[in-house]
């Protein structure tokens, strides 16, 4: 017993699975797979290569440069999801990090939910809800949440650090690239995000889905929208990933060879409600386990979100305040209210 790798996701939560037939019968939950599948905008980031934001005097690819600047603010406008192409992360990087990720969630259960695993932090190792109230609120799925600084923490191997810290730099250094893009459109100055939003602030967490018996009645990873910036997100072949756009939940047809990026509830703060954070979810799969690794662009605890653009749509505030209403609010009632609490 003490080898099995799944967590005791319906022993832990009993009442919640209780009678989980008769939910399924519910109108609510039908059409989690029946979804039709959506094409993503891709961008192809090479046309951002070597291009400094604070010198727009000169530069041979000028021209398109302001196009790929321009078909990111319209995909955030208007998806508040896209697609990347030649974003800088060579595949592998992402290969290694696989690996690696697939090697700690297929450690025993009982020593991943050690708190000394991996010398991580108390928390870093998640699993189901526990705030979950109903199983709508519940997700199939395990995480570990870990601050970019603290990867440095890992002390399974050299190899495991490397190849988890690596992907983590390169995808902070690409986050930050695009935040600028994004924020030049609004008129912000590139210093903006450099001064708010150090390492020390975002984090990886690489996810885990693990073959769901009750696929038709739970999922993977709960609707929900992002609470940072931006997010840049890897995911395997298998899919599973939903975006809700104009009222109806959409697939996102999985592609290794991109990455997906999403706005986040402080762009569309910052952007006065032009940019987009969208809701989205994941479905579990009954048969296969689906990885992804999400790494969320966030700022310091201090920074100060107020809209560029006036009126504002929402008042100012720090992430700090954000984060703490957020978790009230889901200790309260299970769900996260979001920027709604925040709207003037």
């Amino acid at each position: 017993m003490d080898d099995i790798i799944e967590p005791p996701f319906q022993e832990t939560y009993p009442t919640l699975f209780e009678n989980f037939s008769e939910k399924a019968a519910d109108e609510s939950w039908f059409g989690m797979d029946d979804v039709e599948y959506c094409e993503l905008p891709q961008i192809d980031l090479s046309r951002l290569h070597f291009w400094n934001l604070e010198n727009d005097e000169d530069g041979s690819n000028s021209e398109d440069f302001d196009k790929c600047r321009k078909e990111m603010a319209v995909a955030a406008s208007e998806w508040g999801f896209f697609q990347v192409v030649n974003h800088g992360i060579p595949q592998k990087v992402i290969k290694n990090m696989k690996y690696e990720q697939k090697k700690l969630f297929h450690q025993p259960f009982c020593k991943k939910a050690e708190e000394s695993f991996m010398n991580l932090s108390a928390n870093s190792y998640r699993w189901g809800n526990p705030t979950a109230t109903c199983l709508g609120q519940f997700s199939w799925s395990e995480a570990f949440h870990i601050p970019h600084t603290d990867i440095s923490r890992l002390d399974e191997c050299n190899r495991t650090r490397s190849s988890i810290g690596l992907f983590a730099t390169k995808a902070a250094s690409l986050a930050q690239r695009l935040a600028e893009c994004l924020g030049h459109n609004l008129g912000a100055k590139s210093s903006y995000f450099r001064d708010n939003c150090l390492p020390s602030s975002s984090y990886l967490r690489m996810n885990r889905y693990p073959p769901c018996p009750l696929s038709f009645d739970v999922y993977g990873l709960m609707p929900h929208t992002d609470s940072d910036f931006l997010t840049i997100l890897y995911q395997d072949q298998v899919g599973g990933l939903q975006l809700r756009k104009d009222g109806k939940w959409l697939s996102v047809k999985p592609n290794p060879e991109v990455l997906i990026i999403n706005i986040g509830d402080l762009f569309q703060a910052l952007s006065n409600g032009v940019y987009k954070s969208i809701e989205h979810r994941v479905v579990a799969h009954s048969e296969v386990e689906r990885f992804s690794a999400a790494y969320f662009y966030c700022p310091s605890h201090e920074a100060v979100i107020e809209s560029f653009s006036k009126p504002a749509v929402y008042r100012k505030f720090s992430f700090k305040e954000y984060r703490q209403q957020v978790q009230k609010d889901v200790r309260a009632t299970g769900d996260k209210i979001g920027l709604s609490r925040f709207l003037l």
